[in-house]
């Protein structure tokens, strides 16, 4: 696990500058803090911070080359079957001067160039030089594990592992996009491709950009495909199956020169990873897990003991406070690099600061949910869609009623499920994204200034939605709500937040349920093997019966239960007042202070907009870090010399 940054000048005659490499390095070097490197040839500049996992000698450091030095390479992430393609591309003739994964894909694009992309199975972003061709090649892995921002201007190209890398260059422009901040406003995390620094882009999963010159063309090479009525087999032969493949997958993401942990939270998924890995290592596994100090939310501790008991691990626990999920919060920000309503990820930054003690790579159980339906609104809906298809022409007015009487007895629940029934999938699925009041998009005209309402019209949320679903319409509904959550809230919420918050402790994370290989096959199976009237992740659960305790296997979904609601009501209640009701809050002319403070007021007497004001908190502090940087914490003190002043005149620098 690394960080990679660079920049392309579109003038053959144009250099990029050593120093400007050092700034982008030196602001991602918490991703690679054991050793870094640069190429710089003309027009192009590469940069490197590494992570030794794999090959730990001086000969895996980056950038690296081909034999003849003229493809050169900065990666990041883990290639599962590198030692296989190894073996074939020697077979070949090539020449390898290292054991890395990271040599496997230069020789690899020798041979098939672009396409080699779909020969390689793992976690990656990585950009080539291919000095011949003057070709820049970039590349994000099919489901979005590993980050890749850029930016392309009419001089310039740059790419980073992350957003900051990029703001180093004072040649960046940096305008904020108001239309972002909307939308990040009605999902609760940035959804897809955009930024809110509006020229500085997210590379899609499983896409990869080529650069020829100034020719820069963007390209899908996989997604993600149903098999609905075509699969033959028994229930019982595609859980055996499934007990074949998490193995093989387990053990591959086992590889590494470096100790190796598991993030376990006591549910069925990383219970199920631990019990792979330890059939796949004779060492004493570590297993780490968090708890919450006050009693406000379920405590997974004892669940994860108890898998940790079963399995010998050697076990390691930590609790987190109110205080210190407070003082965090700027640093979380900074590290999130763009405002995102996931309070677990606080969480995951102090369980892995523990691990990074212990282990330089931790598997988690994250993707079982998406690739074999483990949410409750899985079935939830299910269930609505046959009330829909019962009562047919009523659907519409019922479900009115029901929205109706939800808002009366405040119950946010009812609200939702019955506003669905009647509306469309995509309509459904956008106001379930928006959170179980809509309060962002039903308050629209109440919260929001004039000038922000006209400034940001263009996005169109619900449009992204639909867009998105019109590529499934044809599926069952099941599948079209795994799609959309692959697609969306599992890569720009939950994959950003386990990259970042470990990365920022140096420290890898893998999770082996999300290998496409994995998730073609989960896709290739009929919707009742995942769902089953109100049991979900049926084959999962069937295929670990005879392993794990059924305590673990029959309890409800937590998932990081963190205290914030009742944090935000009580102990941040007057820090959250102070800052978003302050003048440099309310001067960004984004909401009526009237209205934050009516919203702050209510949260505080029923809890029910501790998304709405966590998110709030979230984007002000992420205008503080990213546009005022007035913070005094010291990361931001190491890295303000780096990132050019917001210019409140000039903003479009």
């Amino acid at each position: 696990m690394c960080g990679i940054c660079g920049k392309l000048q579109f003038d053959p005659e144009a250099t990029v500058e050593p120093e400007l490499l050092d700034r982008m390095m030196a602001v991602i070097s918490h991703r690679g803090p054991d050793s870094h490197g640069t190429y710089l040839a003309g027009p192009v500049g590469l940069g490197h911070r590494r992570l030794s996992i794999v090959d730990l000698s001086d000969s895996g450091s980056q950038p690296m080359c081909n034999e003849d030095g003229t493809v050169w390479i900065v990666f990041n992430g883990e290639i599962y079957n590198y030692q296989e393609l190894r073996k074939q591309l020697i077979q070949r003739g090539h020449v390898f001067r290292s054991t890395t994964d990271t040599e496997v894909i230069i020789h690899l694009y020798e041979e098939r160039g672009t396409n080699c992309l779909q020969q390689l199975r793992g976690m990656f972003a990585f950009a080539i030089w291919d000095k011949p061709r003057q070709r820049l090649f970039l590349a994000r892995d099919r489901v979005g594990i590993k980050p890749l921002y850029y930016c392309q201007q009419p001089g310039a190209f740059w790419f980073a592992s992350e957003l900051k890398s990029i703001l180093v260059d004072p040649a960046v422009p940096r305008a904020i996009d108001l239309s972002a901040i909307r939308r990040f406003l009605s999902f609760y995390y940035p959804a897809g491709q955009d930024t809110l620094f509006g020229l500085v882009k997210k590379l899609l999963p499983g896409h990869y950009i080529s650069i020829e010159r100034d020719k820069v063309s963007i390209v899908r090479y996989w997604d993600l495909h149903f098999t609905k009525d075509r699969w033959t087999k028994s229930f019982e032969e595609a859980v055996e199956e499934l007990q074949t493949l998490l193995g093989s997958t387990v053990r591959d993401h086992m590889i590494a020169d470096v100790p190796v942990g598991i993030l376990l939270s006591g549910g069925t998924d990383s219970s199920a990873v631990l019990s792979f890995a330890v059939q796949g290592t004779k060492k004493k596994i570590k297993t780490f897990t968090v708890g919450f100090e006050g009693g406000q939310v379920v405590d997974e501790r004892p669940y994860a003991r108890q898998a940790a008991r079963q399995f010998g691990t050697e076990h390691y626990e930590i609790s987190i406070s109110a205080e210190d999920f407070w003082k965090f919060l700027p640093s979380y920000v900074w590290h999130m690099e763009e405002p995102v309503c996931e309070p677990p990820a606080v969480a995951l930054y102090y369980i892995s600061k523990l691990a990074r003690e212990h282990v330089k790579v931790l598997l988690s159980g994250e993707g079982g949910d998406e690739a074999f339906a483990g949410y409750p609104n899985y079935p939830n809906m299910l269930r609505l869609g046959l009330v829909g298809a019962a009562v047919g022409p009523l659907a519409r007015p019922l479900g009115a009623m029901g929205a109706i009487a939800g808002k009366l007895l405040a119950e946010p629940r009812l609200q939702r499920y019955g506003a669905a029934l009647g509306n469309s999938f995509s309509d459904h699925y956008f106001s379930r994204t928006s959170g179980p009041t809509f309060y962002f998009n039903r308050q629209a005209q109440t919260l929001f200034t004039a000038e922000f309402l006209e400034d940001s019209a263009s996005a169109d949320s619900a449009a992204f939605v639909a867009e998105m679903a019109a590529k499934v319409k044809d599926e069952p509904l099941l599948n079209r709500m795994l799609y959309l959550d692959t697609k969306t809230w599992l890569p720009d919420d939950l994959l950003i937040k386990a990259d970042k918050m470990t990365m920022a402790n140096s420290l890898e994370l893998r999770v082996p349920l999300l290998d496409h290989q994995v998730l073609e096959f989960a896709a290739s199976l009929p919707p009742n093997f995942k769902v089953q009237g109100g049991r979900t992740k049926r084959i999962l659960k069937a295929a670990f019966a005879k392993v794990l305790p059924e305590e673990i296997l029959r309890r409800k979904k937590a998932g990081f239960p963190v205290p914030y609601a009742s944090w935000l009501r009580n102990e941040f209640s007057k820090g959250i007042e102070d800052i978003l009701l302050s003048g440099l809050a309310t001067s960004r002319g984004y909401f009526k202070r009237s209205e934050v403070t009516r919203l702050l007021h209510a949260n505080s007497r029923d809890g029910n907009y501790s998304k709405e004001v966590f998110s709030l908190l979230v984007l002000e502090l992420w205008h503080q870090r990213f546009v005022d940087l007035t913070r005094p914490d010291s990361d931001v003190q190491s890295v303000s010399g780096l990132l050019p002043a917001y210019d409140p005149v000039n903003n479009d620098r």
